[in-house]
């Protein structure tokens, strides 16, 4: 792990996990790494918890100039972690919905922080990784990022996600993507304005995040707080909390309803859906 990904001494003790790697260096600069490597950095019920609560406190933080959102390993994020999101069948309906708004909160919290906030992505970036991508200002991908919507796949729905997806890519070529579960390469990802900038590969993201950095922190603090809400009221619909909520709701019942546990378990245990096996 490289300094991005180290606990700085600023850094308010209470942040971050083992799962979920927090700093802030002397620019100002707060760095939210994604560290379950081994588990592809898919996110669970507590990395989501970790995150709100940085984003929470950073909101408040007036020392704060910018928010990176990165990963360790080779992969970005894979997601929500399947395992999880199976074992939530378990759970009463109006349970899930909660945990499913607490996903919606942390889009939410992150799509509307006040300073800057850049992801930089390497490897895979599935499903709710998307999400996280499109909530911030600016997206920088390895020429090797790999991007899809799989959630049909497992007879889920990009839910939380879809109004930050559709904002970014626009509802016409979400409705392709959404539906087909296609792999999307980096240059489709930049074309469809997912991710901003291309870099050759992973040793270079740091290279072109010191470049935006430079240029952020040479601003108005307050202007750019003011700028970033000014690009939300500009903005519409309104991704309100009534939207948030029925988003969740789809989500919660499309995980717990057969379709969605039979292609949970199917993923996980390395064989087809049944809804294939008439094209078998």
């Amino acid at each position: 792990m490289n300094s991005h990904g180290t606990n700085h001494q600023s850094s308010p003790p209470d942040l971050g996990s083992d799962a979920v790697l927090f700093a802030i260096d002397e620019k100002g600069v707060a760095t939210m790494t994604l560290n379950r490597p081994e588990k592809n950095n898919a996110f669970d019920s507590q990395c989501i918890s970790t995150m709100l609560s940085i984003l929470l406190q950073l909101k408040t933080n007036p020392q704060v100039r910018a928010l990176v959102l990165r990963a360790s390993g080779s992969h970005f994020s894979a997601g929500a972690d399947l395992n999880w999101m199976k074992s939530l069948a378990q759970f009463s309906m109006e349970e899930n919905i909660q945990d499913a708004e607490k996903l919606a909160e942390l889009l939410h919290q992150l799509d509307t922080l006040p300073v800057p906030t850049i992801a930089l992505i390497q490897g895979a970036a599935f499903g709710g990784a998307l999400g996280l991508i499109c909530c911030c200002d600016i997206a920088i991908a390895s020429k090797d990022a790999r991007f899809c919507l799989s959630e049909v796949k497992l007879g889920l729905a990009p839910a939380t996600i879809g109004p930050y997806v559709c904002r970014a890519m626009g509802q016409r070529q979400a409705r392709r993507y959404m539906l087909t579960a296609e792999l999307i390469s980096a240059t489709q990802a930049k074309d469809l304005n997912i991710v901003h900038k291309l870099v050759p590969g992973v040793q270079q993201l740091d290279q072109r995040l010191e470049g935006f950095i430079r240029q952020i922190v040479t601003n108005s603090p307050n202007a750019i707080r003011e700028a970033k809400s000014l690009c939300h009221l500009c903005e519409s619909p309104t991704i309100d909390y009534p939207l948030r909520q029925k988003t969740s709701e789809i989500i919660a019942q499309l995980r717990v309803s057969p379709e969605g546990q039979e292609g949970l378990s199917a993923f996980l245990e390395k064989r087809q859906p049944n809804w294939l096996a008439h094209h078998d």
